[in-house]
């Protein structure tokens, strides 16, 4: 057994003595030159450019840098043309507020309120001109206006109409027109609100609501006894009435007179 170990190590000596077969052996340069014509077919093949550096990065081919765009802040232009609209805004408002609604109507609770009113429907109509919002943001101011309401019993009609005059008035002033054609609008809105409340055309009236203690005449065909009853009990040029509600229990009914001043 120890003879065979022997042997078996001595063969192994020669195998590692034996002179090596240098016929097939390359030399460095060689080698240098054909990893170089491997890498180039390589770089050829892959869709990436391989940069040898020191921190092996990669760069995909045909890469351009794009300049990295900085979303800006949306900016309202506010400039001469902007105070220019105001002033046209501000002074048709205030002709029809104090020529108009005022002498004709003798009531300052609402003034206050057409005035703001205008001011703010110009103003965000203005910026909303000037800004892209989106469509959320759009419903959101919807919801927001749909929820103001006026639940005051005492507004008339009339005066729900000046209301919706003012608000008009800011939002035409407000969108980019021209500035003669702005003139025009509100010439236009000014001219027709002027005939139509005040006295070339229509007599001007008052409203009244009143208790009546005599359910008698609140009768259809007791209409004209009605109304000559109330004149001389309130001295008022009355010239007509409706019944708004009867209590028979207290023999009483609230009537609305219609009279001139």
């Amino acid at each position: 057994m120890k003879i065979f170990k022997i042997l078996l190590l001595g063969f192994f000596l020669l195998g590692l003595l034996s002179p090596v077969n240098t016929g097939n052996a390359q030399e460095p340069d060689e080698l240098k030159e054909e990893f170089s014509k491997f890498e180039e077919t390589i770089y050829d093949t892959l869709p990436v450019q391989i940069i040898v550096n020191k921190d092996a990065k990669i760069k995909i081919k045909n890469d351009i840098d794009k300049p990295k765009t900085v979303k800006k802040k949306e900016e309202v232009d506010i400039s001469g043309y902007f105070f220019l609209n105001l002033a046209i805004n501000l002074i048709t408002v205030l002709i029809i507020v104090f020529l108009i609604y005022y002498p004709n109507n003798k009531r300052q609770g609402y003034i206050f309120t057409f005035l703001l009113f205008n001011i703010i429907i110009f103003l965000l109509t203005y910026v909303l001109n000037e800004v892209k919002i989106s469509m959320g943001a759009a419903f959101g101011l919807f919801a927001v206006f749909s929820m103001l309401r006026y639940r005051t019993a005492g507004i008339s009609m009339k005066d729900m109409t000046y209301l919706f005059i003012f608000i008009a008035l800011g939002l035409l002033n407000a969108i980019h027109l021209e500035i003669y054609e702005t003139i025009i609008i509100n010439a236009i809105i000014v001219i027709f609100t002027f005939v139509l409340d005040s006295q070339l055309f229509f007599k001007p009236y008052n409203v009244k609501r009143i208790d009546y203690d005599n359910t008698e005449l609140t009768k259809p065909e007791n209409k004209e006894k009605l109304i000559e009853d109330l004149r001389k009990r309130t001295g008022l040029d009355v010239y007509d009435v409706s019944v708004t509600r009867i209590n028979f229990l207290r023999d009483s009914a609230r009537i609305q007179i219609y009279y001139h001043d």
